[in-house]
């Protein structure tokens, strides 16, 4: 099984190839240029150092949001066009589990979010069950609280409330809202390091591959991101007719 991911949902556009054996390459850049200048280049740069037949791959994995409007676009853009290109299937990865499966294996509560303005964040909590058959350990990921749009106060308060044990945050939200963390949490927590703390294809394929095996595939023709709220502009356009 191959798998092409992208993930451009928030400031990190980043391409991966995978099998469910070793990821094969993969792309990420955090920088200031916008995802429709580098996710096109990336995608082909990854092509052209793994001598790609985009005719392998088995499906295509995206990340579906929540997250940037802009970057689900061009994501979901680029997924829906390869897919009809090629006939191949869409894997839709919620982008909050997709941030989560980084920690793959760990113990802790995993908290990502995503700075959605106005002292909203895009959040979700998670954790990794263990599971042994016949000496083998393995892990599975079970969602505490599904990927959500909330004040930021509001996930601390159901943090306090709903969960025992260590929390750990990643996600372009944790800059933006550490302080509040740090002075309203009321359980042990810790940072991601620089290398885990952002989106990563190859994360996100990875679980696209579990998708896979359940069945939990799509055409081209029926992905849609799920932005889970209205956009800015949508919002103020709203205020504007008072709704």
């Amino acid at each position: 099984m191959k798998i092409l991911a992208l993930d451009s949902s928030g400031m990190v556009a980043s391409v991966a190839l995978l099998t469910e054996e070793q990821l094969i390459g993969e792309y990420t850049i955090n920088y200031k240029k916008t995802h429709s200048q580098t996710l096109l280049p990336m995608l082909n740069e990854v092509k052209q150092m793994t001598e790609l037949d985009l005719a392998e791959i088995d499906a295509i994995a995206v990340a579906a949001g929540p997250g940037s409007f802009t970057g689900l676009r061009i994501g979901s853009a680029t997924a829906k066009g390869l897919g009809l290109a090629l006939n191949k299937p869409l894997i839709s990865v919620p982008t909050l589990e997709g941030l989560a499966y980084q920690f793959w294996g760990s113990k802790d509560w995993i908290c990502p979010i995503m700075d959605a303005r106005r002292n909203q964040v895009y959040t979700g909590v998670y954790r990794f069950v263990e599971t042994e058959e016949q000496g083998e350990v393995s892990f599975s990921m079970e969602t505490l609280m599904p990927q959500s749009s909330m004040d930021v106060q509001e996930l601390i308060n159901w943090l306090n409330e709903h969960v025992e044990g260590k929390v750990v945050f990643l996600g372009d939200g944790v800059p933006v809202y550490h302080k509040q963390i740090a002075d309203g949490l009321h359980k042990p927590y810790s940072l991601a390091p620089a290398h885990r703390n952002r989106q990563s294809a190859a994360a996100l394929g990875m679980l696209a591959v579990e998708y896979f095996k359940q069945g939990k595939v799509e055409t081209a023709a029926e992905h849609e991101p799920d932005y889970l709220r209205v956009s800015q502009a949508e919002r103020e356009r709203m205020e504007r007719e008072g709704k």
